[in-house]
């Protein structure tokens, strides 16, 4: 009876960090996206950080940490590719930086517990 039991040696920590994974591409995309500020490739960066702000969104829901809502919607709308917000200047590279630090942050600090994800 004893060998069929599994030793239980690590506890459970009742939660993931999925916005980790998104908050991390997010932010290597931003970095890149320095490079294209001013070319037509910087359309691909602004869909990769709109997308991937969305699923951060979705995330931070998930974890009922409302708060970040408000950094993550914004960089959704910002880097929207659909409706362009144009933006020039230093203004656009400080906030191409926050959005940096606001993606790695929230994607660090976002908690979901283990039971509050849909079943596949």
């Amino acid at each position: 009876m004893m060998a069929t039991q599994k030793k239980k040696t690590q506890t459970d920590p009742g939660f993931t960090r999925p916005a980790l994974a998104p908050g991390l591409l997010g932010a290597i995309a931003l970095l890149a996206g320095l490079a294209l500020l001013d070319v037509d490739g910087f359309t691909v960066i602004r869909y990769i950080v709109s997308i991937l702000a969305v699923i951060m969104c979705v995330f931070v829901i998930q974890a009922k940490a409302w708060w970040w809502l408000i950094a993550m919607v914004p960089i959704a709308v910002l880097w929207n590719p659909v409706f362009v917000i144009e933006l020039h200047g230093q203004g656009w590279v400080s906030a191409q930086f926050i959005a940096v630090l606001l993606f790695v942050v929230t994607g660090v600090l976002t908690k979901v517990p283990v039971g509050s994800r849909r079943p596949r």
